[in-house]
């Protein structure tokens, strides 16, 4: 998984992307339909941030904002690092670990595709897990 391309870990993942004048409330309910940890934020093309989870806790909850009237612009984490797509999963991994973050765009040519997280490695790492302990049970069954 560490060597597979970003591209291949996106593909068919459109990009979720809002501009700075959207509201906490409306961006929460987007990543609440769109069942995502994190929006790129967007003016015109180029992209100026990242919307995070722990964007809203911390920078709006935390500071009892009003998640009706505060926009993200505010609130977003600017000009985040992003990964070029046919990097490997396993150098946005060490973006993360390094930045302390679990979020990272995925930008080609100054356009954001997507997002890759520390949760795409979870997902096949556990069935991989549950795949080669399923196996060990029956071998140690049959033997």
């Amino acid at each position: 998984m560490p060597d597979r391309r970003i591209r291949s870990i996106i593909r068919g993942r459109p990009a979720v992307t809002v501009s700075p004048q959207t509201t906490v409330a409306e961006a929460a309910r987007l990543m609440k339909i769109r069942k995502v940890g994190a929006l790129l934020v967007v003016d015109g093309a180029r992209l100026v941030g990242i919307f995070t989870e722990r964007d809203a806790l911390l920078r709006v909850i935390a500071e009892e904002r009003d998640p009706q009237k505060t926009h993200i612009g505010p609130v977003m984490t600017r000009d985040p690092q992003t990964v070029d797509p046919d990097k490997p999963f396993g150098y946005a991994l060490h973006l993360m670990h390094e930045g302390g973050f679990r979020h990272v765009p995925v930008v080609e040519d100054g356009w954001p595709l997507g997002v890759v997280s520390a949760r795409d490695v979870l997902g096949s790492e556990l069935r991989e897990f549950a795949t080669e302990l399923q196996t060990r049970e029956h071998i140690e069954a049959i033997l």
